[in-house]
C-alpha cells in the first residue's frame, strides 16, 4: 500500500520521472519536425514569415528554426531544460496569440498544446533521467 500511494504522490516516483522523460522526448522530437520543415523552406518563408518583435523576418525565421531545432535536442536530452524550454514556450505564445490571434480556436490548438507542455517542462524540469540530474548530482555532490 505504500508503495502504490508513493509512485501516485511522491515527485521522486519513477513513474513520474519516466512521463517527463517520454513528454521530453516526444515533443522534443515533434517540435524538430516543425523547425526541420521551414528549415528545407527556408527561402520562400523568409520573404513574408511574422516578425512580431521587429527583427526582420529573415531573422525572426531564423531564431524560430533555432529555437525549434537547437532547443528540441537540449530537451530530449534534459540538458538545460527549462531555460531550453523558454525560447519554445514564447514561440508558441507568439503563434497563439499573434500569429493566430484572430483564427478560430481550431486553429490555434496545437499550438495551445505545445505551450502548455512546455509551461509544465518549465515548472517540473528534466526529471531524474536527463542530463540536468547528472549535472546536479555531480556539481553539487562535492560540496
Amino acid at each position: 500500500m505504500y508503495k502504490m500511494i508513493s509512485f501516485i504522490v511522491s515527485p521522486k516516483a519513477t513513474g513520474y520521472n519516466r512521463v517527463i522523460l517520454f513528454i521530453r522526448i516526444f515533443w522534443g522530437l515533434l517540435m524538430i519536425t516543425h523547425g526541420l520543415t521551414k528549415l528545407n523552406h527556408f527561402d520562400e518563408l523568409a520573404t513574408n514569415f511574422l516578425d512580431p518583435v521587429g527583427l526582420g523576418s529573415r531573422l525572426s525565421l531564423i531564431m524560430i528554426i533555432s529555437a525549434e531545432i537547437v532547443c528540441s535536442i537540449f530537451l530530449i536530452f534534459g540538458l538545460f531544460t527549462r531555460i531550453a524550454v523558454i525560447p519554445l514556450l514564447f514561440s508558441m505564445m507568439i503563434a497563439i496569440f499573434i500569429a493566430h490571434a484572430a483564427d478560430p480556436f481550431a486553429k490555434k490548438e496545437l499550438a495551445v498544446i505545445y505551450a502548455v507542455i512546455y509551461a509544465l517542462l518549465l515548472f517540473t524540469g528534466g526529471g531524474k533521467f536527463s542530463l540536468d540530474n547528472m549535472l546536479y548530482k555531480k556539481i553539487f555532490s562535492k560540496k
